[in-house]
């Protein structure tokens, strides 16, 4: 979710639910320790739970970045084996450390050592010509070994020679089922599934055997899903969304990230997704795509744009389908 689940998305979700545990883009361990901290990790209070995600295969220099990270106050700590981006490629991290357990492993064992948090791996069930059913079991057992709290599996395989990152969204087939046998023969490691999972009811459907259930793109394009995670997840007593409530948030914090210098684009970027198949929704995203560019505009064009839904919501939760997570 690189460029995706920035702070301005997070603080989106967070107002859609409450309880499931938000992901950060994928940070490189370098740019934690080199860059500007406070725009990298920095976020704000109401988005916990949040879970931080690294991208690194130097064990020094992930420990330094976990050590930086402990003073934001993140509640997860997540080493990312599982994006196959090229900038990802290029650096050595990500799914190419797929074919490095060991390396993988390495890193948990020194994460873990300075860690406050828990430290969990994203990874694919394999990469290239890899064949998952034998490398996933070795994989998950060095994780276990080196002290990972719990593993995240995207069930697809990840082919870094030929295909670009985004045919690796469709290509080769999800291998749930893998996935799932992963689970039952590890009964006592938390093992979280993703990949291609659109609804919530997909996702209680995996809950059935997995301890947790991720959703990356869904929640991206189809944002309002969320507000249906906290009942049929987490147990919460059933509630209406209160779409003008957030409207009205979404505004005044347009407004003071627009104080502190920044764009309102950079806010209503992420809003884009909000409703589908909803009345209005096309013209809600014209008006977010269009007029938020605009010199001088400002965050009365979140009101605009809620001003084409508002009168089809009537308190729905909205329409069936941020990184978000679902965990039993």
């Amino acid at each position: 979710m690189l460029d995706w689940t920035d702070r301005h998305c997070r603080h989106l979700h967070r107002l859609l639910s409450r309880h499931a545990l938000l992901y950060t883009e994928m940070v490189v361990a370098d740019a934690v320790i080199h860059g500007p901290r406070e725009r990298l990790l920095g976020f704000h209070p109401a988005e916990h739970p949040v879970a931080l995600q690294l991208g690194g295969s130097d064990p020094a220099k992930l420990v330094e970045a976990v050590r930086i990270a402990a003073d934001f106050g993140y509640d997860e700590i997540n080493l990312n084996v599982g994006c196959p981006s090229d900038r990802v490629q290029s650096g050595t991290f990500g799914a190419c450390l797929m074919r490095e357990p060991e390396t993988v492993a390495a890193c948990v064992t020194a994460m873990k050592r300075v860690s406050p948090v828990p430290v969990t791996v994203k990874c694919r069930i394999g990469v290239d010509e890899q064949v998952p059913e034998e490398v996933l079991p070795d994989f998950l057992a060095r994780m276990v070994g080196a002290g990972a709290d719990a593993i995240w599996i995207h069930a697809r395989k990840a082919w870094l020679q030929g295909l670009s990152p985004k045919e690796n969204r469709d290509i080769p087939p999800l291998d749930y089922p893998l996935v799932h046998r992963m689970k039952r023969e590890n009964p006592d490691v938390f093992l979280g599934i993703n990949g291609g999972i659109q609804t919530v009811d997909e996702a209680v459907s995996h809950l059935a055997v997995m301890d947790g259930v991720m959703l990356g793109r869904a929640c991206y394009h189809h944002a309002a899903i969320l507000a249906e995670v906290d009942a049929r997840v987490y147990g919460a007593e059933p509630r209406p969304v209160d779409w003008p409530a957030i409207r009205d948030a979404m505004m005044a914090y347009a407004d003071g990230h627009m104080a502190r210098g920044g764009k309102l684009n950079n806010v209503t970027r992420h809003m884009v997704g909000l409703f589908q198949s909803v009345p209005g929704a096309r013209r809600f995203r014209q008006v977010l795509s269009t007029a938020a560019t605009r010199p001088g505009a400002g965050p009365e064009v979140i009101a605009e744009a809620f001003e084409a839904v508002l009168p089809h919501l009537s308190g729905a939760a909205g329409a069936e389908g941020a990184e978000a997570a679902a965990a039993e």
